[in-house]
């Protein structure tokens, strides 16, 4: 079965950076789309960033713009999400999810990971 582990998250001070990681396995990683959500307390979940298969298109929110990269090694069947200069609104829980439909990714993902905690505080 297809299992997405995501690694990377911490507690870092405003203005810091973390590379959040996301290992794929049990699918054909370059078929699928991969993007990063995150859910931050009594808010609603929200897309990140999304990757397609072969890293040919890529979307960031406005949020997040200039400040986060996603990326992917299929040769690793993995996804990073660089992130620099954070901001204490950025504390949340980041899940990776992946779908072979690109345009449905952001909508309904067909496989999630357990999610990893980022806190970003003084």
């Amino acid at each position: 079965q297809v299992q997405l582990v995501e690694s990377g998250g911490g507690l870092v001070q405003p203005g810091g950076s973390l590379r959040l990681s996301c290992a794929a396995s049990g699918l054909t990683f370059s078929n699928y789309a991969m993007a990063w959500f995150r859910k931050a307390p009594g808010k609603e979940r929200e897309v990140v960033a999304v990757v397609s298969g072969m890293a040919l298109s890529t979307y960031s929110a406005d949020s997040v713009k200039g400040r986060f990269t996603i990326s992917r090694d299929n040769a690793k069947n993995t996804t990073y999400l660089q992130m620099n200069n954070l901001k204490p609104e950025d504390t949340a829980v980041y899940y990776c999810a992946a779908d072979d439909i690109y345009a449905r990714i952001t909508i309904r993902p067909q496989h999630w990971g357990q999610g990893t905690q980022v806190t970003v505080s003084s």
